[in-house]
């Protein structure tokens, strides 16, 4: 049996899938139902200082490759996060998102949650948030400040969520790594727009939405090759990986796990367990005795 355990920043992953940051993933119950579904870990949806109720429906607008949404980043807030996971214990790797408009907000947050999060991924990409997300990640300097702000804060491995609307992600890679980052995940949305040809208006109620989804996921590829490439710390790659062929291209272009969010909500949580059967199966196959064996050979 070929193994697809992976340790990443000294955290055991028992598989290198991830359910991601977004729709599916708003409260404890469905974090233990993808780790019982056979995701190795799981990310929380972004958590701010206060509570967000989030933009009016429509959110969601299904398209024949993917989803746009735009959610408005609802959350209970730090103090309601806190309340909502009291008496839970989690087997598995926790690793909370969060979000703020200054590096002190990322830094305060950071230290309050550190009871909770086994690591911090920092919502540096979001792109239909004003003041949040990528109007801070877009710029390096930025990136820089949140990120070194929030290792300074807290002694858990924190992840920068870099956004692919930019000239350059590698940039944005580079600069988080400088400023210490534990590692890199890949890509957040696309910033994108559906309109309604008969009410002739956008069918978001923001407009404007983050697409995700089989559509986005050469895009996605692309970007986690380019990282792999110049970072050497590990990237975390996302962004329409809905079968384990898709898996196995994202480590062999150097991801060193996956996180799968649009996949859920389209084809539901067996997508875990067929996608992890299928790279063990692919490993088997192909004379590897660990998921380990595969990551970036296509970087060579």
């Amino acid at each position: 049996m070929a193994s697809l355990e992976v340790e990443l920043f000294g955290i055991r992953f028992e598989n290198p899938l991830i359910l991601a940051s977004g729709i599916d993933d708003k409260m404890p119950e469905q974090w233990i139902r993808a780790h019982e579904e056979g995701a190795g870990g799981v990310v929380t949806k972004s958590i701010g200082i206060e509570p967000r109720k989030g933009y009016d429906n429509p959110t969601i607008v299904e398209l024949p490759c993917g989803l746009i949404n735009a959610m408005g980043l609802p959350n209970p807030g730090g103090k309601g996060f806190l309340e909502m996971v009291e008496g839970y214990k989690f087997d598995f790797p926790v690793i909370v998102s969060i979000f703020g408009g200054t590096p002190e907000e990322f830094a305060f947050l950071a230290e309050k949650l550190s009871g909770v999060a086994d690591a911090f991924e920092l919502n540096l990409s979001c792109p239909h948030a004003k003041g949040y997300g990528m109007e801070i990640g877009q710029n390096p300097e930025k990136v820089y400040e949140v990120v070194k702000a929030v290792k300074d804060a807290t002694d858990k491995p924190v992840i920068a969520k870099l956004t692919p609307n930019t000239d350059d992600i590698t940039k944005l890679g580079l600069a988080a790594e400088r400023a210490g980052a534990d590692g890199v995940s890949a890509i957040n949305t696309l910033k994108a727009i559906a309109i309604d040809i008969y009410a002739r208006r956008p069918i978001l109620s923001n407009k404007v939405g983050g697409y995700s989804g089989p559509g986005v996921k050469p895009l996605a590829l692309r970007a986690v090759y380019d990282l792999a490439r110049a970072l050497d710390i590990p990237v975390i790659g996302i962004g329409g990986i809905t079968t384990w062929e898709d898996a196995v291209e994202f480590l062999l272009a150097g991801a060193s796990a996956l996180q799968i969010g649009t996949a859920v909500s389209l084809r539901g949580w067996k997508v875990f367990r067929e996608i992890s059967e299928g790279i063990e199966r692919y490993l088997e196959e192909e004379g590897f005795s660990s998921v380990k064996d595969i990551v970036g050979l296509a970087l060579e």
